[in-house]
């Protein structure tokens, strides 16, 4: 995505009353615009499977079939959609590219994070409520 782009879609916020615009183009780049007061503000990052900037923590072992989801955000944690609500995935759970496994809430916006790939998830490495940093693998999920 170019500067021009970039540059359309802050008017189309701007134009439109919007707070906040998320784009993803697969294994490349993730933008997220949000609204702060007038002027939008930009937080970029890179796509899963690229090296994070920082992660909380070390990185947990891997095997070569697996990968880390790690959150493309800083905020809080929740494994499910409201407190009374089944988790939105488990251990053992198959999932595939837009299964939305989890949210991570950052300035009172509910951000819904999706797998990414297909495959099984083998272990959830946060707590439900717990904060979260940019880049800090969530789940480990077994590529299919």
């Amino acid at each position: 995505m170019d500067l021009d782009k970039i540059k359309k879609v802050i008017d189309l916020i701007n134009e439109n009353d919007l707070s906040e615009f998320s784009y993803e183009e697969h294994n490349k780049y993730k933008i997220c615009l949000k609204k702060g007061g007038e002027v939008p503000t930009m937080i970029a990052a890179p796509a899963l499977g690229a090296a994070p900037a920082a992660s909380a923590g070390a990185a947990p072992a891997v095997a070569s079939d697996e990968k880390i989801v790690e959150s493309p955000l800083v905020g809080t944690f929740y494994a499910k959609p409201s407190p009374e609500a089944p988790e939105f995935v488990s251990v053992g759970d198959e999932v595939k590219e837009d299964t939305v496994i989890c949210i991570v809430e950052a300035m009172k916006v509910m951000n819904e994070i999706t797998a990414g790939l297909n495959g099984t998830i083998t272990e959830i490495l946060v707590k439900d409520a717990e904060p979260v940093e940019y880049g800090q693998p969530l789940f480990k999920i077994k590529v299919k």
